[in-house]
């Protein structure tokens, strides 16, 4: 009998579900907020007061578009955490909820280990490739940079993480404050493509280990523009695609030599990124490039299952179903990686 997994994602300010049937996956539904670029980031009031908006029509449309009856699910597979707190209380109630109306067991996932195992993901007519274990995953997102290694796909070791500022919050604070708008990331990556990346340089950090620091490049940046439009206002009109070409070339280094570092202790080939950033097309180029250099086989996830999606939940929740983990209805969720039990 085929194991089907609903799952549900609602950490931050997307309202997503997914269903999955063995692994494959039958349909992605994902509902956006565009209510917080007027504020430069996510409002968390805002975002849960849309995700009670969206719940039900898009696990509905989940439903639908996978052609099973909601009595068919198997399961159902929910982010706990980490994450913003109002908003994965709606995901888990509303979780809990269907549970119980439907009979079938709960499964928590975590929302970090969604975006490391993205790669499972399988789709009819495709290639479906994924790593072998054990595979280093590069995680960067908004709140997230860490090297993870992946030893089986519930068995993971975290080898180094940022210490202060996420990449992905780089992304977006630099570019709130040049003025680009927000979220950052994709301006920044458009803007990049168009501009000289040996033009400008930033400061980079001397963190030991496998650590990631993203302030100080940050900080590198902002005093930099601040400076130049000091002496003339339209500097950064002026120079934004080479400013931009330049800091991301900066982040994707900072990400790179500390990944390459990892890869060469550990002798894994196998190599993943996963998260929000690893849409951004010059790390996916880097990764592509340095992979081809040094014999690693690399793994880039579909652009669709880079930000944050129910699919890459479903697919987490099937591995931890398959292992015989259920959830307790009176399991709370958490905001904090810290948290996890």
């Amino acid at each position: 009998m085929a194991d089907i997994i609903l799952g549900i994602e609602s950490s931050c300010d997307d309202t997503s579900a997914a269903v999955i049937k063995d692994g494959y996956l039958l349909s992605n539904v994902l509902a956006s907020q565009d209510v917080h670029k007027a504020y430069g980031g996510v409002i968390p009031e805002l975002a849960s007061r849309a995700h009670q908006l969206n719940i039900v029509p898009v696990v509905s449309q989940a439903i639908d578009r996978a052609g099973i009856k909601a009595s068919d699910i198997t399961a159902i597979a929910f982010t706990r955490g980490p994450g913003l707190l109002g908003s994965l209380l709606v995901g888990t109630s509303f979780a809990k909820g269907l549970a119980v109306s439907l009979g079938k067991p709960l499964v928590e996932v975590n929302h970090l280990q969604g975006h490391i195992l993205a790669n499972f993901i399988k789709q009819k007519d495709s290639e479906n490739r994924h790593p072998s274990f054990p595979y280093l995953c590069l995680l960067v997102s908004g709140g997230n940079s860490q090297i993870v290694k992946v030893n089986s796909p519930l068995d993971f070791e975290i080898m180094g993480q940022t210490i202060d500022d996420a990449v992905g919050e780089a992304f977006d604070k630099c570019s709130k404050m040049m003025g680009l708008g927000y979220p950052g990331g994709p301006i920044v990556d458009r803007l990049a493509k168009l501009g000289d990346p040996d033009r400008f340089h930033f400061a980079k950090p001397h963190v030991p280990g496998f650590d990631y620091s993203f302030s100080g490049v940050k900080t590198s940046l902002l005093y930099f523009v601040r400076d130049q439009i000091a002496i003339d206002p339209d500097f950064m009109e002026k120079n934004k695609e080479d400013i931009c070409a330049s800091f991301q070339r900066t982040l994707i280094e900072i990400l790179m030599d500390k990944l390459i570092k990892a890869a060469r202790q550990t002798g894994i080939k196998e190599i993943t990124i996963g998260g929000g950033v690893s849409a951004n097309s010059g790390l996916r180029n880097a990764v592509t490039e340095e992979g081809r250099k040094r014999g690693w086989n690399t793994y880039l996830p579909e652009f669709k299952f880079t930000t944050d999606n129910a699919a890459m939940i479903a697919i987490a929740g099937w591995f931890h179903y398959m292992n015989g983990e259920r959830t307790s209805l009176d399991v709370a969720p958490v905001s904090r990686i810290a948290d996890f039990k």
